[in-house]
């Protein structure tokens, strides 16, 4: 019932705050006509002074006696009593009064038919103060973070808040979270980890040299953090390393408890990386067990031939299937690796071309080259 009180009231203040200009035109036009006549009696009252003082000509002042005469009867003709308005005005009067006064109407039923008045009031402050059993996720974050905004040194707020976003895919305030839980409660390992999930994420899974900082250290915190050493291996298998990638997570799939929730993931990517079994039987898609053993027993020269040789090859593939993202990848992490870093950006920008300025592919190898502190050219 409030409701419609205050609602009625404020109306009622809105139109009348509109019609009474309306209503109160004719009057207000008679008072500016009555301020006109009585300036106009001002001026024929100086002019007969300044002929006094003989300031003034008796034929100029005659001149302007006639013209204020005349402003004065064209005065008094527009503002004599009983003569109407213009209907003109009237109409305008009229039509702008029943549209001030239909507005509220049309409103009301609307809102009658379409809203909730009977709805009760929902402030933050009373949502924000329910119990956390009952408020929704957005709910206890808007919490988390107005008393963060209060208290910037709460570690532990931080530290809660930090996976929350997390899971939320809100990467950039994780990555923030993180760093603050880190910097005032101090580092571990399920705080380097998050940060490193938080930091790949956010460059589209891609395992930047930032994150692999953060994995390792969490490792060295904690040598048995599934995701780091998850995350880790997955980098390896992106810089084209797969044979390493597989061989670290065979290592965890040793090592994690039979109820792990994260042997699903490893299997899944072990599987992924070992797909391509034609791929590690012929020496076109790289070196076999037996070449790996001989380039071993190379001097330095040779090794490094037969690595530009592979390295050339590899560039040769993608100039006849450009759409092999892994391949780009590989190209760009082993021109680096040799220190072309001028070949290595001409590989990215190849991949770029590709595939497009922008496709997600784009962004994934401008990234994963960023990583590698190679940037794409003009």
């Amino acid at each position: 019932m409030l409701f419609w009180v205050v609602a009625a009231i404020l109306t009622l203040g809105a139109s009348l705050a509109v019609l009474l200009p309306l209503a109160g035109g004719a009057k207000g036009a008679s008072a500016a006509g009555d301020h006109d006549l009585e300036v106009y009696r001002d001026q024929l009252s100086e002019l007969d002074r300044d002929v006094a003082r003989g300031l003034i000509r008796p034929a100029e002042a005659e001149e302007a006696r006639a013209e204020i005469g005349r402003r004065i009867l064209r005065l008094g003709a527009g503002s004599q009593p009983g003569v109407e308005a213009p209907p003109s005005s009237r109409t305008v009067r009229l039509v702008a009064s029943a549209a001030v006064l239909a507005v509220p109407l049309v409103s009301w039923g609307l809102y009658g038919e379409l809203g909730s008045p009977d709805l009760p009031s929902q402030p933050l402050a009373e949502r924000l103060a329910k119990s956390p059993a009952d408020s929704s996720v957005d709910e206890l974050v808007a919490r988390a973070e107005a008393h963060l905004a209060a208290n910037p040194s709460d570690g532990k707020g931080w530290d809660v808040l930090a996976p929350v976003y997390l899971r939320l895919q809100r990467y950039p305030d994780a990555i923030t979270a993180y760093r603050n839980a880190i910097r005032l409660d101090g580092d571990s390992a399920v705080r380097q980890a998050g940060l490193g999930e938080a930091i790949a994420n956010a460059a589209g899974g891609v395992v930047s040299a930032e994150a692999q900082d953060a994995f390792e250290a969490a490792l060295k915190l904690d040598p048995a953090n599934a995701k780091a050493s998850f995350y880790l291996a997955m980098g390896l298998a992106q810089e084209g390393r797969k044979a390493e990638a597989a061989a670290a997570w065979q290592k965890m799939l040793g090592q994690l408890p039979p109820d792990s929730p994260w042997r699903s993931a490893v299997q899944q990517a072990l599987a992924e990386t070992t797909e391509p079994a034609v791929a590690a039987s012929k020496p076109a898609n790289g070196p076999d067990a037996q070449a790996v053993e001989a380039a071993q027993q190379m001097s330095p020269q040779d090794r490094q031939a037969m690595i530009e040789t592979m390295v050339a090859g590899l560039d040769d593939r993608l100039k006849q299937n450009p759409r092999d993202e892994e391949g780009w990848m590989r190209l760009i992490r082993s021109y680096v690796v040799l220190g072309k870093v001028d070949q290595a950006r001409n590989a990215l920008g190849r991949a770029v071309a590709v595939f497009g300025a922008d496709s997600e592919q784009a962004k994934k190898f401008t990234a994963f080259a960023a990583s590698l502190g190679v940037t794409a050219t003009e």
